[in-house]
């Protein structure tokens, strides 16, 4: 049986519409709830959230269908993604959820489900839940069986100190001044509070969320404010974090963009310089541009490719040994430290080297000049576009200009209705011109209206 309600990223969607309503949320819990109480004993799921309105309506939605099925909740309150995955683990929860649209605008909300090992469910668990509730298998407790809520109070104090010890022993931050964007999203107090307990200077930035403004001209998808500030302020570094801080984009001292890829890049040579890393490769997605790929290459260093979405990427390190990976877009794993993305543990190990380096944060992290590369997203109005035979025709004629030195990745998005198509090459004008052709034709067959075009290293999503 296919999913229809977990996409590539848990359940997404606009807010008070389905599938992201009180009603569905209640129906996931139960059923999600059924699926994992395996034994006679108190079963217990915390659940985080981003600072959108509608948090407010999933999470007690949640918390009663939980509840009804005899689990006891603790509501963590905004804290990052990464945050549930770690007290999942770390209290022995049966479940952690974090509610939260990541990098999308106020308007949507989504739904996430971490098992008891921290890490996402499986396409196989997410479709044994979606079984469950469409057959209507969510059998209730009995009154005496009911289970129980409380609030931790200190859920976002724990996530400092687990994120402080994931820097290097003995090393500060002292001296250096360090912009940090946190969408007015999840990190909001967590994020400055660690980089000034680290010893930094922080200029904090979308510190003050009103439960519409996450993400709206700031944070990781927009970093151009964090890029301002760095310069402003004459920072050293700059930090800006998406909604749920599960990713991050970095800047150096002179405002430029260091995206997942350079990170990656220069987290994969640090650790193989200090014997960390495992498997002699790192794991990215088809998104990552063939620089990357072409510089691990120099430093005897393998890439390994999966789909977008850093599920994936996580299946592939687990199954591989791996313990980097991540996306273009900011996504860093490090399973040394996390059982997901964390945006600013990736930063602080940028920071890291940064400072033991003894150089400007330019002079570190930009390690190679990455292949023209574009990405333009078509909106669709339904149906499916790729299987148009106009559409796979331009896609192969694209494939044959580019040829053996470029790459065209297009694919349905998971949690939005676009089509992205990407193409990457040495020449800037052919992947202008393949991008386009390849557009037209989408919009002309299925289109609604066109998105701007992303060149590579800016935040656009995967």
């Amino acid at each position: 049986m296919s999913r229809k309600l977990f996409g590539t990223d848990g359940i997404r969607g606009t807010a008070n519409q389905e599938p992201v309503t009180a009603e569905t949320a209640l129906a996931i819990a139960k059923a999600t709830g059924r699926e994992f109480v395996r034994g006679d004993y108190r079963h217990t799921v915390v659940i985080g959230k981003d600072t959108r309105l509608s948090g407010y309506m999933l999470e007690s939605a949640l918390m009663a269908g939980f509840i009804s099925v005899g689990m006891d909740v603790v509501l963590l309150g905004p804290v990052p993604t990464p945050a549930v995955g770690m007290l999942t683990r770390s209290m022995r929860a049966d479940l952690g959820v974090m509610i939260s649209a990541s990098h999308n605008p106020y308007q949507d909300n989504g739904i996430k489900i971490f098992g008891p090992d921290g890490y996402k469910l499986s396409d196989e668990v997410e479709r044994a839940i979606e079984a469950r509730i469409n057959s209507g298998d969510a059998k209730l407790a009995p009154a005496h069986q009911l289970g129980r809520a409380e609030r931790l109070e200190g859920a976002f104090g724990r996530y400092i100190e687990f994120v402080k010890s994931s820097f290097p022993r003995g090393l500060r931050l002292d001296g250096m001044k360090v912009v940090v964007d946190c969408a007015n999203g999840a990190a909001y107090r967590v994020a400055p509070k660690v980089l000034y307990e680290l010893g930094a200077e922080v200029v904090p930035v979308g510190v003050y969320p009103d439960g519409f403004n996450i993400n709206q001209r700031c944070g990781a998808t927009e970093p151009g404010r964090m890029q301002e500030a760095v310069v402003t302020h004459g920072a050293d570094f700059g930090i800006a974090l998406d909604g749920d801080a599960d990713r991050a984009i970095l800047a150096d001292e002179k405002g430029n963009v260091v995206d997942g890829d350079q990170v990656m890049a220069l987290i994969a040579r640090s650790w193989q310089e200090s014997g960390r890393l495992a498997g002699g490769a790192i794991v990215a997605t088809v998104m990552s541009n063939l620089a990357l790929e072409r510089y691990l290459t120099g430093i005897g260093l393998d890439l390994i490719r999966t789909p977008v979405g850093d599920r994936y990427v996580v299946e592939r390190m687990r199954s591989g040994g791996y313990n980097v990976g991540g996306e273009q877009s900011g996504h860093i794993v490090l399973s040394d430290f996390a059982t997901t993305g964390d945006g600013l543990i990736a930063a602080l190990q940028i920071l890291a080297v940064v400072v033991q380096s003894d150089r400007p944060a330019s002079k570190v992290t930009q390690l190679f000049d990455p292949f023209p590369q574009l990405l333009r997203n078509v909106r669709f109005n339904g149906g499916a576009p790729l299987e148009d035979e106009a559409v796979q025709a331009a896609i192969r004629a694209g494939e044959e200009r580019l040829g053996a030195g470029g790459r065209l990745v297009i694919r349905k998005s998971g949690t939005e209705p676009l089509i992205r198509v990407m193409a990457e090459g040495e020449d800037d004008a052919l992947v202008e011109e393949v991008v386009a052709e390849i557009c037209d034709i989408i919009e002309a067959r299925a289109g609604d209206k066109p998105a701007k075009l992303r060149r590579a290293g800016s935040a656009g999503a995967e």
